[in-house]
């Protein structure tokens, strides 16, 4: 019978084997002078993935292959409100990772960080998811926001972590690292179907376009006869309503619990910010909302946000 350590040796060997040739250190400058960073290749034409802030206000730099080789790169799109950023460099100068789908992980499982901190490359550190839904805060120029669903590990992350892969034990990237929140604590963006979304409109257009309804809430129990009914037990309470927003124009008040859009059940703040990338902008948006004890739709234009 294999030792335990074994195994896990193994497992996170191979995943630096197959990962560390697709981590690159990013070397920036700004006008806040010089910074480091790390980046994942993501496709065989050079284009890499990184955290947002690794990159803002970049006046110039390059990355640095894991054997080595230097080349410069170009900012194609960065997006401060899901913390991701889409850099291209001439030709393939490194062979891309595979992404996963950080929807199917679970709390206590593997997970293995390659990146970049403090200069050193090619650093691997492994541990296991802690926690998963996690809030991460960030500042934009709209204000203070929240990037939700965001995956907490014990996996040691230090500053230059940032835009490295975060990886199950298949050496798949379910997460791209971007904060140290603590003393055995990091945070990392999840990769999904959410993320590709991002990623493919940062690529192409260089920036995303998102809706905007106006509402802000948390998720919150339903009546129990109410969650008997829906077969779940949670709505998205309303807060706040800003005003002149579609929300307030198609007469959504605070106290309302939205349930659903559609037919898309809405636990959470999460499950409605997925609905407003793109498509949504200008079309209707019916929501249903339970208010004094009835279950009410209503039907609201999306306003573009504008950041």
């Amino acid at each position: 019978m294999d030792d335990p350590l074994d195994t896990y040796s193994r497992v996170v060997t191979s995943v630096a084997a197959a990962l560390q040739p697709s981590v690159l250190s990013v070397l920036v400058r700004s006008r806040r002078g010089e910074g480091a960073g790390s980046a994942v290749a993501f496709t065989d034409d050079g284009l890499l993935l990184t955290s947002a802030h690794v990159v803002e206000g970049v006046e110039g730099g390059g990355v640095v292959t894991a054997d080595g080789e230097e080349a410069p790169f170009e900012v194609l799109g960065a997006d401060r409100l899901s913390e991701l950023a889409v850099l291209r460099t001439r030709g393939r100068v490194a062979p891309p990772a595979r992404l996963g789908d950080a929807d199917h992980l679970r709390v206590g499982q593997l997970v293995v960080a390659v990146g970049n901190p403090l200069g050193f490359a090619g650093s691997v550190t492994a541990g296991v998811v802690s926690a998963l839904g996690r809030s991460l805060p960030v500042r934009t120029s709209l204000g203070a926001h929240a990037i939700d669903d965001v995956i907490q590990t014990d996996a040691a992350l230090n500053p230059g972590n940032s835009g490295g892969a975060l990886a199950d034990a298949t050496a798949t990237v379910v997460g791209v690292n971007t904060a140290v929140a603590g003393i055995g604590l990091g945070l990392a963006v999840p990769v999904n179907t959410t993320t590709r979304r991002i990623l493919t409109e940062l690529a192409s257009v260089g920036r995303v376009r998102r809706a905007w309804l106006g509402i802000a809430g948390a998720a919150m129990p339903v009546p129990p006869r109410l969650a008997e009914r829906l077969g779940r037990r949670t709505g998205l309470r309303v807060a706040e309503v800003v005003r002149g927003s579609p929300a307030a124009s198609a007469g959504i008040f605070i106290g309302d619990i939205v349930i659903a859009s559609g037919d898309v059940p809405i636990r959470s703040p999460q499950d409605l910010q997925r609905l407003m990338l793109g498509t949504a902008v200008g079309k209707p948006f019916s929501v249903t909302v339970y208010r004094r004890g009835a279950l009410v739709d209503v039907v609201a234009t999306l306003a573009e946000l504008v950041t």
